[in-house]
């Protein structure tokens, strides 16, 4: 469990760097006010990290849930609902910080398929070789 969380939050944190470097409607702002829970925010580099870490976070514990509650759909849609739902998280994270901003559906698209695809791939990068 802790593997994946760590992964998970490793593709956060690169999936939403690579966003903002390669999509134009992804961008990561400084707001003089920024702060969580009484640390400040004063770089794009710290807001990237938290958000990378809320993405991990929310992608251990609160997508299984979500998948469980639409599985009729993801069967009807052969899986695509799936993306669907990560799409939905992301935009969740736009809506809740205020240092983040996703364009409407293109580099929400994006955004949401570069982060699933390195969540995809990382985990491979930290299996448990077995004897």
């Amino acid at each position: 469990m802790v593997r994946k969380l760590i992964s998970q939050i490793i593709a956060g944190i690169s999936g939403l760097a690579l966003a903002i470097w390669l999509i134009p409607g992804v961008k990561v702002q400084v707001i003089p006010d920024s702060s969580f829970f009484g640390i400040s925010l004063t770089a794009n580099w710290h807001i990237i990290i938290l958000l990378g870490i809320v993405f991990g976070i929310i992608n251990t514990f609160l997508r299984p849930i979500l998948n469980t509650i639409t599985i009729p759909l993801r069967i009807i849609t052969l899986g695509l609902f799936s993306l669907v739902i990560n799409m939905a998280i992301i935009w969740g994270v736009d809506l809740i910080f205020q240092e983040i901003t996703i364009g409407w559906f293109l580099p929400l698209l994006w955004t949401t398929i570069i982060i699933w695809g390195l969540s995809i791939i990382l985990p491979t990068l930290f299996k448990k070789k077995e004897k």
